[in-house]
């Protein structure tokens, strides 16, 4: 059907605002079209990112890419897989990279994985400075968690004593409500990914419909996690609109509103570029 004068097309409506709060692009696996992929995310919505960091050396790559993207801000952070890359003066790099750049808006990608590692002391040998840069620059922190949720909850409880626990975020969600409940009282926001559009991802589903709304994020973590239809492809920025789409399904409400509230959310837990509703 040919539009009417005067007729605006559902096609040439804007996409709603979104935030990607997580992703990797400096991999290689956006090595030869990113220039592609920064147009498709703009297409889509998305005017900010925040670029997690998994290990120091990245943030000169990590740093560059700001340069070329305005919309892009990172953080600076040692993984719980890559603790090989600790080192005696690491808290310094990362502690001068934050201070170097105020796009630095965040630490991590720090945190727990007992899913692929059981070198839990290590792991906690690095988790802990980080934690304790992230309260002495006051910044937010970007938890990973796997299979590692009563660890996590059981230091951050004893941070919380002390008055050393950082305000963040758990990204790519995967735990339970019980869980999710326990890093809520924490002060904690909660990041959905790919994975909530996931057919068989219940426990995933519950938390997205649980969530409270000032609390939640969404991310891509791409190039992994691509959501559904995708699933198995190289994940995007742009693929985080699939994420809010079934996100407002999961909670029976409006993708407007799910865009509205998570790009808010983002903009109140990270200070980024174009984030404003």
């Amino acid at each position: 059907m040919v539009a009417q004068l005067g007729e605006h097309p559902q096609a040439q409506l804007a996409p709603p605002v979104l935030v990607d709060s997580h992703c990797h692009i400096v991999f290689r696996q956006f090595d030869d079209d990113l220039e592609a992929v920064a147009q498709r995310w703009r297409e889509a919505g998305v005017t900010a990112l925040l670029h997690a960091c998994v290990e120091p050396a990245e943030i000169p790559a990590i740093r560059a890419l700001a340069d070329r993207f305005a919309e892009l801000r990172y953080s600076v952070g040692v993984h719980p897989l890559d603790t090989q890359h600790w080192q005696a003066d690491t808290a310094q790099v990362l502690r001068q990279a934050a201070l170097d750049d105020p796009r630095v808006v965040a630490i991590g990608e720090l945190g727990l994985d007992l899913y692929r590692e059981t070198n839990l002391e290590q792991q906690l040998a690095v988790l802990v400075p980080q934690l304790d840069l992230a309260v002495e620059l006051d910044l937010p922190v970007i938890i990973h968690c796997r299979d590692a949720a009563e660890a996590m909850l059981e230091l951050l409880r004893r941070r919380r004593t002390d008055g050393r626990c950082p305000r963040g975020v758990m990204h790519c969600w995967g735990g339970t409500p019980e869980e999710m409940e326990g890093f809520l009282e924490l002060g904690l926001s909660i990041s959905f990914s790919g994975t909530v559009t996931f057919p068989r991802a219940e426990v995933t589903h519950a938390c997205a419909r649980l969530v409270p709304a000032e609390r939640y994020l969404i991310e891509t973590d791409c190039p992994f996690l691509a959501p559904v239809p995708r699933r198995g492809k190289r994940n995007e920025p742009a693929f985080v609109a699939s994420v809010a789409a079934r996100m407002a399904e999961l909670r029976g409400e409006s993708l407007d509103l799910v865009a509205r509230t998570s790009t808010a959310n983002a903009q109140k837990l990270f200070s980024l570029p174009g984030a404003s509703v």
